[in-house]
C-alpha cells in the first residue's frame, strides 16, 4: 500500500449509567479525546460521520442528530453525515469515513458514535430494539424463532425475565440452535461470559469491572433460557470516536494503525442450513480478501457479544475457531488473554457495556490500544493484526447488518 488509510486517533468515554450526560456531552468528550490523540486541529477535519441508533425512539430526535450533538465544536461548515444501522451503526460510519478519505474527498474524517439509553422509560427502550427487526411481520418472526430453537427446548422449570428486549429472545433461539447443531452447553456460554467479565476488571472504561465464576453466572437470574443476566449486554450510555486519515497526513505516523480491510454486508438470505452461508462468514471473507489476510493472521479480536452466544457464533463465522468449537474454546482458555486467540479483551458488550451507536467504535478503540501496546494489564502480547466484528438487527434468522474490520500495527 503506497499510502494506506489509517486510524490516526481514537477516543472513548466511560460506559455505564451516566444520568448527568447527554448524547452531545458524551460525543464532545469522545471527539475531543480522538482529535487530541490524532495530533491534528479541528479545522483539519473534512467530514464528520455520526452514529446513533436509539435517540429517535428514546426522545423523539429522529433527524439531524449529528448536527445537534456536535454543535458545540467548531468544525466549520464540513458535512455531517448521520448513520443508523442498528447495533452496527458505528462501524458502518467508520466504513463511510474510510471511503471518504480513500476517495480523496477529505484528508481527515471524524467518526463519532454516541448513545444515552439509561435515562429513557422502559417502554421507549423496548421500542428502540423492536425497531431493528421486521415489525410488520412480528408474529411470523416469533414463530420462526420459536421453531428455530425447538431442537433444544427450555426446561419446564425455566424462569424468564418479564421485561426484556426482543433481542434476548432472538439470542436465546440462536443459543438453543447452536446447542442442537453442535452440542454446545450452557456451561460453555457461561465460560465465555466469565472470561469477558474477567477481562473487564482491567478496563477502566468498562461498565462492569467485577469478575464472575462460571458457577456464579449459571446461578444468576435467568433472562430467557439458557441466558442469565451476566451473559447479556446491559443498557448503557457512552461515546467513542476515531479520526481516519491518509498515512501521509497523520501527525504521528508511528502511532497510526492501518485499516487493512473493512467490509459491510446485509443479511436475510440465509436458509439456516450451512453456517458458511451466514452473512457474518460471507462478510468476513470479503474483509480478509481486501486485507490480503487469513484468520490465522489474527492476533486479537473484538466481536459482537450482545450475549455470550453471540461471541461463540461470531468467532466461528470469522474463522477464528472451527464451527462448533466457540464455547469449548472459552472453556479451554483459548479466547482469554494469554490464550491462542484472545477475544474481547475489553470485556466485550457483556461487561464493557453496549451504548448501541458507540459500540463498534469502542471495539476499534480497544484494538487500536492493543496494537499500540498501550492496554496495560489487559495487553495481548505481540498483537500485530486485529479483527473487529460488529453486527446488528435481524432479518430472517441472521443479522441484518455485519461489519468486519481488519487492522494492522505499523512496524511490527
Amino acid at each position: 500500500m503506497s499510502d494506506p488509510i489509517v486510524l490516526s486517533g481514537v477516543g472513548i468515554t466511560p460506559f455505564g449509567r451516566q444520568p448527568e450526560e447527554t448524547v452531545a456531552s458524551l460525543a464532545a468528550a469522545a471527539t475531543a479525546a480522538a482529535i487530541l490523540d490524532s495530533g491534528i486541529a479541528p479545522a483539519d477535519i473534512g467530514v464528520v460521520v455520526f452514529a446513533n441508533s436509539t435517540q429517535g425512539a428514546m426522545d423523539g430526535q429522529h433527524g439531524i442528530r449529528g448536527q445537534l450533538a456536535l454543535s458545540g465544536i467548531d468544525l466549520g461548515v464540513v458535512p455531517i453525515i448521520n448513520v443508523e444501522n442498528a447495533c452496527c451503526s458505528a462501524t458502518t460510519a467508520l466504513q463511510v469515513a474510510t471511503a471518504y478519505v480513500r476517495a480523496g474527498m477529505a484528508r481527515h474524517a471524524l467518526v463519532v458514535g454516541s448513545e444515552v439509553m439509561t435515562q429513557a422509560k422502559p417502554e421507549a427502550i423496548l421500542a428502540a430494539f423492536e425497531g431493528s427487526w421486521d415489525v410488520a411481520h412480528r408474529d411470523e418472526s416469533i414463530a420462526r424463532l420459536t421453531d428455530w430453537g425447538s431442537g433444544t427446548p427450555a426446561p419446564a422449570d425455566a424462569i424468564e425475565l418479564a421485561s426484556r428486549t426482543v433481542f434476548m429472545d432472538i439470542y436465546a433461539a440462536f443459543a438453543r440452535d447452536h446447542m442442537t447443531r453442535f452440542g454446545s452447553t450452557a456451561e460453555q456460554f457461561a465460560a465465555v461470559s466469565a472470561k469477558n467479565h474477567m477481562h473487564s476488571v482491567h478496563n477502566p472504561n468498562a461498565q462492569f469491572q467485577k469478575p464472575f465464576t462460571v458457577e456464579e453466572i449459571l446461578a444468576s437470574k435467568q433472562v430467557v433460557w439458557p441466558l442469565t443476566v451476566p451473559m447479556c449486554s446491559p443498557i448503557s450510555d457512552g461515546a467513542a470516536a476515531a479520526v481516519v486519515s491518509h498515512l501521509a497526513d497523520a501527525a504521528s505516523p508511528d502511532r497510526a494503525i492501518v485499516i487493512r480491510g473493512i467490509a459491510l454486508g446485509h443479511g436475510g438470505a440465509w436458509d439456516g442450513k450451512d453456517p458458511q452461508d451466514h452473512v457474518s462468514h460471507r462478510t468476513a471473507l470479503r474483509a480478509y480478501q481486501e486485507a490480503g489476510l487469513t484468520p490465522a493472521d489474527v492476533d486479537v479480536a473484538e466481536v459482537h457479544d450482545a450475549t455470550a452466544v453471540g461471541e461463540v457464533q461470531q468467532i466461528e463465522h470469522m474463522g477464528l475457531v472451527p464451527y462448533g468449537d466457540g464455547g469449548a474454546a472459552a472453556q479451554r482458555g483459548d479466547t482469554a488473554i494469554g490464550g491462542s486467540i484472545p477475544v474481547n479483551p475489553s470485556g466485550g458488550l457483556e461487561s464493557r457495556g453496549h451504548p448501541i451507536g458507540a459500540t463498534g467504535l469502542a471495539q476499534i478503540h480497544e484494538l487500536v490500544t492493543q496494537l499500540r501496546g498501550d492496554a496495560g494489564a489487559r495487553q495481548v502480547d505481540g498483537a500485530r493484526i486485529a479483527l473487529a466484528e460488529n453486527s446488528g438487527g435481524l432479518v430472517g434468522v441472521e443479522e441484518a447488518a455485519v461489519a468486519v474490520t481488519l487492522l494492522e500495527a505499523r512496524g511490527k
